[in-house]
């Protein structure tokens, strides 16, 4: 199908989207009305008619689901879905929730220690968000933390540490991006932006922030971190969270802490592995030399990597389990079923995701309007980094996606820098990587924040509503500190880092020091 140029209009599908999600609380419905408005706007353009609004619904979302990596991500999401409750059955969950009990003894320790993992696994965010849920939603449902916290510090430590994370699919992603003619390489172009990625470095600070601080809690999510602490049900410290599909099985007693973690161990081991194969780690050069450890994370196919690591892990289960006689045969395959079912909720989710985004960028240029309107605008020189925060948060918001908005705006904004502004190309380039990061996390149709709310099974509008003001929060800070950066640009990089990110970060914790005292103070 080819693109089509239709303006504003190109707009209205995201718009439609994120409003109806916010409003009905129906995600599924919202996303389907947002497609559908898409492919309405695109079929009349092109003379397709009424039929041709569901013709193009239909071979645009299977073409989504075909897709090689969107295809793998789905297996992922199964297997990972099987793995899970393969470990419920075999009655790991269990006794890592009671060691937890044991050594994790506070709500605060809890929060720091799901912090601490998300910071740690940096290679991917798709595999960020499933893996610490599944680790840490015992011990965060234990400790009454609520569904609506643990989602918030997941899709926090995703996105926030792959984009700030040189070996990272997302690294990747934004040094594809890059323009070759500037005179640096996209790798030192990246690793140079990484002090002025504000909202990432920002978010990490808030997240441990409010791990520590445990009555920091505002807006939306203080509501539901109250419930929570009302609650004494282990598995449902927040009323609003998704109902686990994989509670019902019945559970080992003879489980033990090592049957959660060795799966979940060379799930890692396995997932790392298959990603330097997929990159081509150990495949020899023409010349005769090997990729770097950097270059083969950048030319890997994550979706088939993850997929290849939860089969992995699956058999390790298997191999662990049955000999053990902790799940018969037949148990293994029906906890694997019952598994997968768990996960279908996620994946019409993710499908629909898909679909919307490639509306809005295959089929209506979204990107390309927003790209020309930015383009036609005249922008104050010291304006640009906060501007094109603004604008990269906006697209990213609407499109669902961080990696698509990175491929509009960086070649643009680093093109206007070098004719108008070159001591400002890191810091619009850093500005760019944050806003596109911020959209990202806030957006209702975005794949990682649907993860997120997946990894905590938490309703996922009430992880988006409950997370926004949190994100809006580091948004704001950022975006005064990237005014401050383009007046103190022309004193060079070094002096625009050492004046701004201190700024920054004290005037966060300034405004999370005082916003609970604000908001949470009893009205006379």
């Amino acid at each position: 199908m080819e693109s089509v140029s239709v303006g504003i209009l190109s707009v209205l599908p995201p718009l439609i989207a994120i409003a109806l999600a916010l409003v009905t609380k129906e995600v599924i419905f919202s996303l389907m009305l947002g497609i559908l408005s898409g492919a309405a706007i695109y079929s009349f353009t092109i003379g397709g008619g009424i039929v041709g609004i569901f013709t193009t619904t239909i071979d645009l979302t299977i073409a989504k689901v075909a897709d090689g990596d969107n295809a793998a991500m789905i297996i992922f999401l199964a297997l990972l879905g099987a793995l899970v409750a393969l470990i419920t059955r075999a009655g790991g969950s269990k006794a890592y929730g009671a060691w937890a009990v044991r050594k994790i003894k506070t709500q605060r320790s809890a929060g720091l220690v799901t912090a601490l993992l998300g910071i740690l696994i940096f290679i991917d965010d798709y595999f960020n968000c499933l893996t610490v849920g599944t680790v840490m939603r015992p011990v965060t449902d234990r400790h009454q933390i609520s569904r609506e916290k643990l989602a918030y510090f997941i899709d926090a430590t995703a996105a926030p540490v792959c984009i700030i994370a040189p070996i990272s699919s997302w690294a990747a992603s934004v040094i594809s991006y890059y323009p070759t003619e500037t005179g640096i390489t996209g790798m030192q172009a990246f690793v140079g932006a990484i002090p002025m990625n504000l909202y990432a470095i920002l978010t990490l600070f808030m997240v441990v922030y409010l791990g520590i601080r445990t009555k920091g809690d505002y807006g939306p999510m203080r509501e539901t971190q109250r419930h929570a602490e009302q609650v004494d049900v282990v598995g449902l410290a927040s009323g609003q969270a998704g109902q686990d599909e994989i509670v019902s099985l019945k559970t080992a007693d003879n489980g033990k802490v090592i049957d959660l973690i060795i799966p979940v161990a060379f799930l890692v081991l396995f997932s790392v592995l298959a990603m330097l194969w997929y990159g081509g780690y150990w495949k020899p050069l023409e010349d005769g030399g090997r990729k770097t450890l950097f270059a083969a994370f950048g030319d890997t196919a994550a979706g088939y990597a993850l997929a290849l690591g939860a089969f992995g892990a699956l058999f390790v289960a298997f191999l662990q389990f049955v000999p053990r006689k902790l799940i018969s045969f037949k148990d293994f395959f029906e906890s694997l079923n019952q598994g997968i079912k768990s996960m279908v909720g996620a994946i019409v989710i993710l499908t629909l995701a898909w679909t919307i985004s490639g509306v809005c960028r295959d089929l209506l240029e979204t990107g390309r309007y927003v790209a020309s309107v930015v383009q036609a605008a005249s922008l104050p020189v010291a304006l640009i980094p906060a501007i094109m925060f603004v604008v990269a948060a906006a697209l990213s918001f609407a499109t669902g996606t961080a990696w698509g908005t990175f491929g509009i705006l960086i070649p643009i904004t680093i093109n206007i820098c070098d004719i108008v502004a070159p001591h400002l190309s890191i810091i619009a380039l850093s500005s760019v990587m944050a806003g596109s990061v911020f959209g990202d996390h806030c957006s209702p149709i975005s794949d990682t924040t649907i993860l997120s709310s997946t990894g905590a099974q938490c309703n996922h509008i009430d992880h988006v509503t409950t997370q926004i003001p949190y994100a809006l929060t580091v948004a704001a800070v950022c975006f005064v500190s990237y005014i401050l950066a383009g007046f103190v640009a022309p004193m060079g990089f070094a002096v625009s880092v050492l004046v701004t990110l201190p700024v920054a970060l004290v005037l966060l914790f300034i405004t999370l020091f005082l916003l609970p005292k604000v908001l949470n103070a009893p009205s006379r």
